[in-house]
């Protein structure tokens, strides 16, 4: 494929703006249009970007080779399946769909078109997390945060799939192993659906990781930390910032035992990045990184917590405090804290 390729982008919210803004200067790509629903959000997406303005996707998807999908998640597998039905190359928001069915459903329509499935577990992209896995051999224990103020756009989901799934995503890439089993305490205290959450998940390496995701802190943070035999590897996913710390002797007896590194990362938008890998699968026949398959397992995963949250729900049941764990505890405490602007 030699010529530029037609891409479109189906939902004109904060995510498919931030795509029509790349696409529209990307190389190779000649960005088609723009649509959405509210015809006027559309038109605004497409003037910035240069495009034009579609209502119905059913009418950009005949002018496309390649689909950016980012509607709202129970969205994800009608539209999904109506861009692959059509033969069109699809790069999907995550969840890559709101059950295990449809995105099953999904990766077989693509298989059967022999068409690009990707999902948009964009965090794979970070400068930071390329730099920090080429240091992680054999994780023994990690510890993940993603906190952040609440977002009336995203309450039709809970913040497992809305924010969590981002690092369990990466979970399942760094540990490179099958979950043998978990923990999961939530709280509902905004939305319908839990807006804290902390998981901790035991591998059947051995590695243990805890998870924590909420959409009720006053401060945004986005950091994992790995601890392994010889070294420990820091992450802040914001910043794009990366440190290691590695063992020079075998016993510690001061800093001069420890090199302290922090390499210098490449500035690339995680975004544009992962833009670039879906055009280059598209162009040349690859399977993507972050393919159908590893967002199929990262939403295995993520409902497996959801479901383990249901045994705990403070909002509902408030008697079941005093019977959590010591942990568990403290993860609710924490929430009720934050709610209230003690922290």
């Amino acid at each position: 494929m030699s010529s530029n390729i037609r891409v479109g982008v189906i939902g004109a919210g904060k995510i498919g703006g931030h795509h029509a803004r790349i696409l529209g200067k990307l190389p190779g790509v000649q960005l088609a249009g723009v649509c959405d629903v509210n015809l006027w959000r559309a038109q605004l997406v497409a003037w910035r970007a240069g495009t034009v303005a579609y209502r119905n996707h059913e009418d950009l998807l005949k002018q496309v080779d390649a689909a950016i999908i980012a509607v709202p998640t129970e969205l994800h597998f009608p539209v999904g399946r109506a861009a692959l039905e059509a033969g069109v190359h699809v790069l999907i928001e995550k969840p890559i769909a709101s059950s295990l069915v449809e995105a099953r459903s999904l990766l077989e329509l693509s298989e059967q078109k022999k068409v690009v499935l990707q999902v948009g577990h964009v965090e794979r992209f970070n400068p930071a997390v390329l730099e920090a896995i080429r240091h992680i051999r054999h994780p023994r224990f990690i510890t993940v945060e993603r906190l952040g103020p609440y977002d009336p756009r995203v309450s039709q989901i809970g913040v497992v799939l809305d924010l969590m799934i981002h690092d369990l995503d990466i979970l399942l890439t760094l540990v490179g192993s099958e979950v043998e089993s978990l923990e999961a305490i939530g709280a509902s205290l905004l939305s319908k659906h839990e807006d804290i959450c902390n998981v901790r998940v035991r591998f059947k390496t051995g590695c243990v990781a805890d998870v924590t995701a909420s959409r009720v802190s006053l401060a945004k943070s986005r950091k994992i930390r790995v601890f392994q035999e010889d070294s420990y590897i820091s992450v802040d996913y914001a910043s794009g910032s990366l440190k290691v710390a590695r063992k020079k002797a075998p016993v510690i007896k001061s800093l001069s035992d420890v090199d302290l590194q922090s390499p210098k990362l490449d500035k690339t938008e995680p975004l544009r990045s992962e833009l670039l890998h879906f055009v280059d699968c598209i162009r040349h026949n690859r399977k993507p990184w972050p393919s159908g398959e590893h967002g199929l397992e990262a939403l295995k995963l993520a409902l497996q917590i959801t479901e383990e949250l249901e045994r705990y729900e403070l909002s509902e049941h408030k008697q079941t405090r005093s019977i959590l764990p010591p942990w568990a505890q403290q993860i609710a405490r924490t929430a009720t804290n934050t709610v209230l602007g003690k922290e």
